[in-house]
């Protein structure tokens, strides 16, 4: 790109300043030696200093004229200019002034005809697509509330959609996003080739795939009438593959056994009765026969015994057995209890724990209305208690503990309301339990106390998050393929990720850090704001105060946090193959350079580009930036990694149409053009 336009400010001041300079100083010593040749007086002596001035500060004023009411108009009007074809709708604040001024209604026509056409197109085309886009609302609404997990991908195998349950499904793994391939959330070798042989008629094919330590049942369809569009969705296949690998195949070698002791068994009464039958009397064969049935006859107890402790543990890691939350059981309890009054008070500290809990509420329930026809309470409190192995989920009220033989009537109830009416007995013994009573130390409470399975598994469940607004893009498909030149890409096709990094200082090269680290996505020209990385970092040093007071963040705000090199692993991970963004990049990559982890990608300098577009404008700070796009920082994000990560996106997204203005469509242009930048940048960019 050549450069054009304005030239820069600093150097036409400067220009100005240095001719004015000249020529004030040659007036001066003009007048001085013809002061000292003629020697005039008065009036004269006076016209005579002031006509040798007089061209110095004629080009001092005409400079100042321009710039008053020419050049600061031009600047002010190429500001207004860049911010509208960034954004046809932002405000206008530079309407045109000095000599300009008489453009004013012109340029004002101009915008309110193109926003007059853009609103009638609008209008056009929102009347042909309401019941399109009402399907689509309640299409996305369905598939977001959908419990099975589902991913769509394109041709090449790049994400275009996927919904709330697989998000949760693969929790925590960077490899699941928009544009992102197939084969980084799932490297399975089988998987692909899967695909690959995919019918086109849209019958499914089942798989099953190892992922980190589970088993996943995979169901792949390709969509009929697609350009190679596959559905896939997802199952937990551990817990049965399991009992398959586990209980259910030492059943199978038990089986035979037990045959065979049977078998040698019943040979062995056989023969005993028929010898009694024929009247042999021999000692020596009759007690050879007793041993073998009093040997087999112990075997096949022990064998049964075997059997019967398998099929506990079949049916203890059975699917039903899920883990729960305390709070979240003691609320569903209350619920169905009475859903106006608060029956249960959950006290304590909650915990996890594993069992079947429709089961469970109904027996509580069943047992708070026996309590309640014996007791004369009508609030209790819930407490979870840890053990060594179990945990012990715990029914408080004050009074006396219930006596043994009221436990024992209420075990043989009933329970209506659940499949195949079981008895109390029959959920205790399913979760290889009991229930007693007891009287707390205060002598004024008393509980009921199930012990239940305990789980490896420490802090409340996640909050639940609101649906996404964006978990599909179906333009995904229309890209080039992945493998195509990166230099060759269009700009809008890029896969990007701008990322912000918060430091203790800004000597990196002597000791500073990174504490913070930012960043977002940016997947065909659209900013998936969602779809973040945000995570602070152990310095494993101290933040000075000067550092704290800008980006507000202490040393126990990252007390605790991860180290930078497991930080930055996991950021490559969340980067995959996009092209990397900054502002000032040259800083926040140097914070994360040579920390051992390799970033080989292209990176995009928002600083420079900015420089490149408008060398003749001061301000390429991403404040001054952000005012001059009509951006905004959200209360409280200014200088948080995120926050200054998701407005240089923006300021990406706002400069696209620019950088398309002036034919620079591909990355291997715009990395050129950002060079050029580079070279002309002086000490007082920022």
């Amino acid at each position: 790109m050549t450069r054009s336009g304005l030239p820069k400010r600093q150097r036409l001041i400067g220009l100005w300043l240095l001719l004015s300079g000249i020529s004030l100083l040659g007036g001066a010593i003009f007048a001085a030696w013809l002061d000292a040749q003629l020697s005039p007086t008065g009036i004269t002596r006076a016209a005579l200093w002031l006509g040798s001035f007089s061209g110095g500060a004629t080009i001092f004023l005409v400079g100042l004229l321009l710039e008053r009411m020419l050049f600061t108009p031009l600047r002010h009007l190429q500001v207004q200019l860049a911010r509208l074809v960034a954004n046809p709708d932002a405000r206008d604040e530079h309407p045109p002034e000095g000599w300009l001024k008489g453009l004013g209604p012109d340029l004002r026509r101009v915008r309110e005809s193109w926003r007059g056409d853009r609103n009638r197109l609008a209008t056009a085309h929102t009347e042909g697509a309401r019941s399109a886009a009402k399907i689509r609302r309640e299409l996305e609404t369905l598939l977001q509330v959908l419990e099975t997990p589902l991913l769509l991908c394109d041709h090449h195998r790049r994400l275009m959609l996927f919904n709330q349950a697989a998000e949760d499904f693969f929790v925590d793994n960077a490899s699941l996003g928009l544009g992102k391939r197939l084969e980084a959330l799932l490297p399975v070798a089988s998987l692909q080739q899967a695909l690959s042989q995919l019918p086109t008629d849209g019958s499914p094919r089942e798989l099953l795939a190892p992922c980190d330590n589970r088993w996943l049942k995979v169901i792949l369809r390709r969509v009929p009438g697609s350009d190679g569009e596959t559905l896939l969705t997802f199952g937990d296949a551990t817990a049965s593959w399991s009992n398959e690998m586990g209980v259910r195949a030492e059943l199978a070698t038990m089986l035979p056994l037990l045959r065979r002791h049977t078998a040698s068994l019943t040979s062995a009464a056989d023969a005993l009765i028929q010898l009694r039958h024929n009247g042999t009397d021999n000692p020596t064969l009759r007690q050879r026969f007793e041993h073998v049935i009093q040997e087999e006859g112990v075997t096949l107890g022990n064998t049964v015994a075997q059997i019967g402790q398998l099929l506990d543990d079949l049916q203890h890691q059975g699917e039903r057995l899920t883990p729960m939350w305390s709070n979240d059981f003691w609320q569903a309890l209350d619920e169905r209890l009475d859903p106006a009054h608060r029956l249960i008070t959950p006290v304590g500290m909650p915990a996890w724990f594993k069992g079947d809990a429709p089961a469970l509420i109904v027996l509580f329930g069943s047992l708070v209305k026996h309590l309640n026809s014996q007791l004369p309470v009508s609030h209790f409190e819930g407490e979870i208690c840890l053990g060594n192995k179990r945990v012990y989920l715990d029914l408080i009220w004050q009074g006396s503990a219930l006596p043994e033989q009221e436990l024992s009537k209420w075990r043989r109830q009933p329970l209506p309301s659940l499949p195949l009416m079981p008895l109390v007995s029959d959920v205790l013994r399913q979760h290889a339990s009991d229930i007693w009573s007891l009287a707390d130390d205060d002598g004024i409470h008393a509980r009921l106390r199930l012990p239940l399975p305990a789980i490896e598994r420490v802090g409340a469940p996640r909050e639940t998050a609101p649906p996404r607004p964006e978990f599909h893009d179906f333009g995904i498909a229309d890209l080039p393929p992945p493998d195509e030149a990166l230099a060759n890409r269009a700009l809008r096709s890029l896969e990007v990720v701008a990322f912000d990094t918060e430091t203790t200082g800004l000597e990196l090269r002597r000791g500073d850090t990174v504490i913070s680290l930012g960043a977002c996505r940016v997947v065909n020209a659209r900013l998936l704001a969602n779809e973040v990385f945000d995570q602070k970092v152990d310095p494993r040093r101290p933040i000075p105060l000067a550092s704290t007071a800008i980006h507000g963040l202490t040393d126990a705000d990252v007390a605790g946090a991860p180290p930078l090199d497991i930080v930055l692993t996991r950021f490559r991970d969340y980067v995959g193959e996009a092209v990397l963004l900054a502002h000032n990049a040259s800083f926040d990559m140097l914070a994360i350079s040579n920390k051992g982890v390799t970033f080989d990608l292209p990176v995009i300098d928002t600083l420079l580009i900015s420089r490149a577009l408008d060398e003749a404008l001061d301000g390429h700070d991403l404040d001054t930036l952000a005012q001059r796009y009509d951006l905004a920082f959200p209360p409280g994000t200014r200088h948080t990694a995120l926050g200054d990560a998701r407005v240089t996106a923006e300021l990406w997204l706002a400069l696209l149409p620019r950088l398309e203005a002036r034919g620079v469509d591909t990355l291997e242009q715009l990395l050129a053009l950002q060079a050029n930048a580079f070279d002309r940048q002086d000490a007082s960019a920022s």
